[in-house]
């Protein structure tokens, strides 16, 4: 059992957004797993973790029907939204749901997300009334993942909002990493593992507070997070506070290619 699974719970509801087009993965939403589309599976683990209410939110009339079938309610959303959250913004205002309503967006490619995640970071939001957001991350013990810029840091404050979100190696370990840093390059095979302070690498699983979902979309993308290409940094850039929940352990990696649909089917054969 996770640390974050004894957390007691708060009213939230979860919207899975699919978008069917994906470039290394065709139609994902609806690859198989154990005889469910996968963007079932991920509204189910949604509906275990205790949501008052499970939506799958699609630019597709098949992801829609699927979802249907399988009991899931679902709303058609535009086919142009750039993000997820700007397709949970769009549930949000046609739902009309109050300010504080807590909205976590599952992603729809997660069918081996653990519930109490969910529910925990749910939780999380609901226990920081200062913040829209809150999110996840858990320690990094390995130097190649904290050089890894495939791999989103985060730094947090004594409250443990977030700081700073990056690609790049942050905190960095003066004292550690300096002496492997040549003026050309850096030895990351000689890097030591942080120890000075934690670093912390994100999950990406969101709660957001529904008064954040309606202004999201009319703010403007900022400096830092077109260079980093993070959308949560357009709602730091703009003054609003992310509380982060840790946990000690990485949840199982989403499916992303062919091989990451493989092994998912081969763990839900095995059950």
């Amino acid at each position: 059992m996770t640390e974050y699974a004894s957390i007691s719970g708060a009213p939230f509801v979860a919207v899975v957004p699919a978008r069917l087009a994906s470039t290394r993965l065709p139609e994902k939403p609806l690859a198989d797993i154990g005889g469910k589309p996968m963007v079932v599976r991920v509204a189910e683990r949604a509906r275990a973790a205790g949501a008052l209410q499970v939506l799958i939110a699609s630019d597709s009339e098949r992801v829609l029907e699927a979802a249907r079938a399988h009991g899931i309610d679902a709303l058609l959303t535009r086919d142009d939204h750039p993000s997820g959250t700007d397709r949970l913004a769009e549930v949000a205002a046609r739902l009309n749901w109050s300010d504080d309503t807590i909205v976590v967006n599952v992603q729809g490619d997660e069918p081996l997300l653990d519930p109490a995640l969910v529910s925990g970071v749910a939780t999380h939001l609901a226990r920081h009334p200062d913040c829209a957001i809150a999110t996840a991350a858990h320690t990094i013990h390995d130097a190649a993942e904290v050089f890894s810029p495939n791999v989103v840091k985060v730094v947090l404050d004594a409250q443990g909002r977030a700081l700073y979100f990056s690609r790049a190696p942050i905190p960095w370990m003066r004292d550690a990493y300096q002496p492997h840093c040549a003026a050309d390059a850096i030895d990351i095979a000689a890097m030591p593992a942080p120890e000075a302070a934690p670093v912390y690498r994100h999950i990406g699983l969101y709660a957001y507070r529904a008064r954040f979902l309606r202004t999201y979309p009319r703010l403007a993308q900022a400096p830092i997070e077109r260079a980093e290409m993070l959308e949560q940094l357009r709602a730091m850039w703009y003054g609003e506070r992310i509380a982060v929940l840790v946990t000690h352990e990485a949840p199982p990696p989403g499916v992303d290619t062919p091989a990451d649909l493989e092994r998912v089917r081969s763990l839900f054969r095995s059950e």
